[in-house]
């Protein structure tokens, strides 16, 4: 599991929250093409997971600077307003209004540049999502009453940036909020 999360942020903005530089260097190249006077000042910052956590409680859409087309713009914001539950590709693309691009959505999802407040990491495979609603119908009826934090063990979550096990972490503690 990352432990420490890098904020890269553009005039007091953030432009990417990520486990290493990966996106400074996108970020340093788009800033490059804009005019000198447009940027003042860009800076980075380490916080923790839990950090990250209770940050991610006080954003608005409205303290981001990001860079993206249109449609991933569109895809970031529907996941920064994403109720917190598990979500499949082709649910997740229907809620960006694009049912049948599933696969350019799921792009979109995977180069977001804010992680954990985008919760990129609430989308899973379609598999694995009927397998969990299925072990949870099951569940209903014993002593876990239906809790599916349990769950994720046991289905594959999907591909991650960071690795399986960092994404069920962020799951776990982001359905916990």
């Amino acid at each position: 599991m990352v432990t420490e999360w890098i904020i890269t942020e553009i005039d007091g903005k953030i432009a990417s929250i990520a486990a290493d530089y990966r996106h400074f260097a996108e970020i340093a190249a788009k800033v490059a093409q804009l005019p000198p006077t447009s940027v003042d000042v860009i800076t980075t910052q380490k916080v923790s997971t839990d950090e990250l956590i209770a940050m991610a409680g006080t954003l608005t859409w409205e303290d981001f600077r990001l860079f993206g087309t249109k449609f991933q713009l569109g895809v970031w914001k529907t996941l920064f307003e994403l109720e917190p539950r598990l979500y499949s590709y082709s649910e997740f693309a229907a809620l960006c209004g694009n049912p049948q691009g599933v696969r350019s959505v799921a792009h979109a999802v995977a180069i977001n540049p804010i992680t954990y407040v985008f919760p990129c990491h609430l989308i899973i495979p379609k598999e694995s999502l009927d397998k969990a609603r299925e072990i949870r119908a099951v569940a209903e009826s014993t002593l876990f009453k239906g809790s599916d934090l349990y769950l994720l063990d046991s289905i594959d979550v999907g591909e991650y940036a960071y690795g399986p096990e960092t994404k069920r972490e962020l799951i776990k503690r982001h359905l916990k909020r």
